[in-house]
């Protein structure tokens, strides 16, 4: 069978379609990019907001129109959040939730048995469920799914009755993992998680355990996907500093500098808590880039609100932020609070926020000059560049000599000479 998969949402979505890939090809089915070829579609779907859900809804029904006789298959956390309204789609054939996933091939032989429409929803488990390695044929970055759900409830996010409670793959299998990840050859892995920074709770464990042993296992770079700020206490930026391997790249949402505005959000820190954590952060790892979500326009925020969560972001000197004006999701607390932001103001302030990112981003990229940066080169790209990202995550871009071998997967130290647009230039040095 020719397989083709679509994944919308987070990088955890993005690894669990890899995974999806993974177990079709280990039964010899293959994979296409094209949905008119296809034999089966799998949909990974986010909910993450109401605007999502209707890119998602938009998309099934092209994949369907697309490729009327394949089977498709609609995954992921909108199926789990939203059982009804998943059931009430008539383009899908099956309908797998969060928890379901490795189900899928078999639950596609089943239809094209039958014909009848298949679910496969269930309550999420207390336990991490692990779902096969998927290797991306070019890459060379692995990823590498670690923790799952969250505990948190923050009053806009559905993700919780979506994925479930904080759990953790154990230690033994983030090492199982990891070492089998590295006899591929992959020069750095990405370690992920919905709520990342609470991996190994269960075990009394902390996330710089898995990293020492991504580490142990060959990587010679281990990078955290984003995280949040209150499972990055001094011991545990402590033990991560100790780690060399470890890339001074961290992304830890702050969704709002403001301490009302965190406190209708249900965050659990305040401003004060999360400045003190980002100079800890910066005591041990003085190299580190540092950057944020901020959420524009939240139920009840005023303009001095925003003007305090503003001045806020600018005084973290962030390294670049993610900016997202403020959306609604039925089903959470913050969808039913008074005061709702009107659309233009939401637009307005997330302007102001775009801009402020900007600026930061361009200090930080003058800032590497005359540095010089750990760079894992990609591929050759653009015109008459080697292309790579240094472990701060910035582009890094070096002249082309003629006569040049490949230097994708290779890892280079190269002196940065000024910038270019939202990368740097620089030499090997």
């Amino acid at each position: 069978m020719k397989i083709c998969l679509k994944t919308l949402g987070c990088k955890v979505n993005a690894i669990e379609t890899d995974s999806i890939a993974a177990l079709f090809l280990s039964q010899g089915d293959t994979l296409c990019s094209t949905p008119e070829e296809a034999d089966v579609l799998v949909l990974n779907s986010c909910t993450v907001t109401a605007s999502g859900d209707s890119r998602m809804l938009h998309l099934l029904r092209q994949l369907r129109q697309a490729a009327p006789q394949a089977v498709l298959v609609l995954t992921g956390c909108y199926v789990q959040a939203f059982p009804e309204a998943a059931a009430a789609l008539p383009e899908a054939d099956i309908l797998v939730g969060t928890s379901g996933k490795a189900q899928i091939p078999a639950l596609v032989k089943k239809f094209r048995q039958t014909g009848e429409r298949l679910t496969a929803l269930s309550p999420v488990p207390a336990q991490f469920q692990a779902l096969p390695s998927g290797g991306r044929t070019g890459h060379t970055r692995a990823f590498l799914k670690i923790q799952d759900g969250c505990d948190r409830y923050c009053s806009y996010c559905i993700i919780p009755y979506a994925r479930g409670s904080a759990r953790s793959l154990p230690l033994e299998g983030v090492r199982r993992e990891a070492e089998l990840l590295a006899g591929q050859g992959y020069p750095e892995i990405v370690l992920c998680g919905i709520n990342l920074a609470c991996w190994g709770q269960e075990e009394g464990l902390t996330l710089a355990d898995a990293v020492k042993a991504c580490a142990a296992a060959g990587f010679p770079r281990v990078r955290l996907s984003s995280l949040e700020p209150d499972g990055l206490t001094d011991a545990v930026l402590h033990d991560l500093a100790a780690v060399p391997e470890l890339c001074p790249h961290f992304h830890i949402a702050l969704q709002s500098g403001c301490d009302r505005t965190l406190r209708a959000m249900g965050r659990g820190y305040d401003s004060a808590g999360y400045a003190a954590m980002l100079d800890r952060l910066r005591h041990y790892l003085p190299d580190a880039a540092v950057m944020t979500d901020m959420i524009a326009g939240f139920p009840g925020e005023t303009e001095e609100d925003f003007a305090q969560s503003l001045a806020f972001a600018e005084r973290m000197q962030f390294a670049d932020i993610h900016v997202f004006p403020y959306s609604v999701r039925p089903g959470t607390a913050a969808a039913a609070m008074p005061e709702q932001v009107i659309g233009a103001v939401k637009r307005a302030r997330a302007d102001r926020l775009h801009a402020l990112a900007q600026e930061l981003r361009t200090a930080y990229l003058q800032s590497c000059t005359g540095k010089t940066l750990s760079v894992l080169f990609e591929r050759e790209r653009g015109k008459g560049y080697h292309q790579g990202r240094a472990a701060q995550y910035v582009t890094v871009k070096v002249p082309f000599l003629h006569g040049d071998e490949d230097w994708q997967g290779s890892i280079r130290q190269v002196r940065i000479t000024g910038i270019d647009g939202d990368a740097v230039l620089g030499v090997l040095a």
